[in-house]
């Protein structure tokens, strides 16, 4: 099978083609990469491109552009609004076809190691490459810029590079090699002028000050046009989507009496992320993604296979969300999933047609739950990092009634999510047993499994609605969601046994 990673290096020239042409030329010389796109932004001064490569050609073709920059851009003459410590300012990896983040880590170090020996530029380390927990935030990495690096590089032993010489390169400067997921580089241009408001409707998005989970943003002026910029990187359009940012910076911006103008996208974007935005913004109901007409013509298993690896990827890096509770949900959603197909399995048959219409509803329940299981899976996470969000805000100023009653309505809203996935346990634990009593006793064992996530999905929603419960001061209201949480577990436990016994009794009375 092809393994595929994408490369997407962003260099410090966004005004000269000439340059840029060379660059990308350079990249394109190895065989087997694929140009995707390329970006000049000439207010930022800066360029984007992306490509596409089995793993030894891209990491090959990002060292070739490496090289040709150092030989065309000199940063000592460079300015531009967009942060930058090198002439390749950085360049991610990024795992997309039967490659793995690890792997992608490996290429990262070994392509930074590669830069800093045979092009004499420092490398630095970023997100899942980092070899220092400080380092993982890209940001972090770049403070002070090339001017600031060249000063402490070398003086100061916390900004000693993973690789190459202990001073800074006085025309390319450093780069930053890193692994990471996909992103999406979102921009909105507000009509104004001041960029003092871009600043702060950036800083108040920004999950490093507070704002929101997954998001990255500065305020930048385009003298160009006379206008004003919230540029951004969003590192996880699941966690948070682009219609949540969006809102948020046009409330922020109405606080200021400025208008939105328009919003771009730098670069690629994945299709999943807008079909969030069409699916919120329009009101969707039961829409899926293979209603999209390129997804059914191309197939859906890669992509899938991605979004399930990317999600698995969120969950095991060293972050609170998502969490156990996100997990939770998604188990209910596989248990429903699961006695949705056994009711599939069932209709048509012969056999069973006196519980034809039976099954019939049952998979039409099992596909609402798995749909309102599958928000819940995000919900969760957007309520936890509202509750670490107004934790933030309550240290700030721990006097503030408002702010105390941010928290107490984050937590309730972060109690309520699990809940409703216990609830919506129980319910599924019903249909998996009516599914194994009923359905096709082919499938059988798949009910039971069925039953198995629909137990697991109530055990772990509850341990989250627990460990929540403790912080909240209102006795009664704590009192009546443990009443309520511990009753739901009875239910479950009883109905799990039912189901087992039940499976395991269909099972074995064929091995006997």
């Amino acid at each position: 099978m092809a393994r595929l990673i994408e490369c997407v290096p962003n260099f410090s020239e966004g005004r000269d083609a000439e340059v840029v042409d060379a660059i990308v030329q350079e990249i394109c010389s190895v065989k087997g990469i694929k140009l995707l796109d390329r970006q000049m932004n000439a207010d930022h001064n800066r360029a984007v491109v992306s490509f596409i490569g089995e793993p030894e050609a891209a990491v090959e073709a990002a060292f070739r552009g490496a090289k040709k920059a150092k030989e065309l851009i000199d940063l000592g003459r460079h300015k531009g609004e967009h942060p930058r410590m090198g002439a390749t300012d950085v360049i991610p990896i990024v795992p997309l076809m039967n490659v793995t983040m690890s792997e992608c880590v490996e290429l990262a170090r070994r392509l930074g190691q590669r830069i800093g020996e045979e092009l004499a530029i420092p490398v630095f380390l970023y997100e899942a490459a980092a070899t220092r927990s400080e380092r993982e935030n890209l940001a972090q990495v770049r403070s002070g810029e090339f001017e600031g690096l060249r000063e402490t590089v070398g003086k100061d032993a916390s900004r000693k590079p993973d690789f190459g010489p202990e001073r800074i390169h006085p025309t390319a400067g450093a780069v930053a090699v890193g692994a990471r997921m996909p992103l999406v580089a979102f921009n909105v241009n507000l009509g104004t002028s001041n960029v003092s408001i871009a600043r702060n409707i950036a800083k108040a998005i920004r999950f490093a000050d507070g704002g929101l989970r997954y998001v990255k943003a500065l305020g930048f002026e385009l003298k160009e046009v006379g206008l004003v910029q919230v540029s951004m990187n969003l590192v996880n359009t699941k966690g948070t989507p682009i219609h949540r940012v969006f809102a948020l910076i046009k409330s922020e911006a109405e606080r200021y009496g400025v208008p939105i103008l328009g919003s771009e996208i730098v670069g690629l974007v994945p299709m999943d992320a807008l079909v969030d935005v069409a699916e919120h913004h329009l009101r969707l109901e039961g829409f899926e993604r293979d209603q999209v007409l390129e997804t059914r013509l191309l197939g859906e298993t890669g992509s899938t296979e991605s979004s399930l690896a990317q999600y698995v990827e969120e969950v095991s890096a060293p972050s609170a969300v998502p969490g156990g509770g996100s997990v939770s949900a998604l188990a209910g959603a596989l248990s429903c999933a699961l006695s949705a197909m056994v009711c599939g399995l069932t209709v048509g048959k012969k056999k069973y047609s006196q519980v034809w219409e039976e099954m019939k509803e049952l998979r039409a329940a099992c596909e609402t739950s798995r749909k309102k299981l599958m928000k819940l899976v995000e919900e969760d996470s957007h309520a936890f990092e509202q509750v670490l969000k107004s934790r933030r805000a309550l240290k700030i100023r721990p006097e503030e009634a408002a702010r105390k009653e941010a928290l107490r309505v984050a937590t309730m809203k972060a109690i309520e999510v699990p809940l409703e996935v216990c609830r919506e346990s129980v319910k599924i634990l019903e249909y998996s047993k009516l599914a194994a009593g009923k359905g096709n006793v082919n499938s059988v064992s798949d009910a039971g499994v069925s039953a198995g996530m629909a137990h697991s999905a109530l055990v772990g929603a509850s341990l989250n609605v627990y460990i929540n419960l403790g912080t909240v001061e209102d006795e009664s209201a704590r009192r009546a969601v443990r009443h309520e949480t511990e009753a739901l577990r009875e239910s479950g436990e009883k109905l799990f046994k039912e189901v087992s016994g039940l499976v395991e009794s269909k099972l074995l009375s064929d091995l006997s």
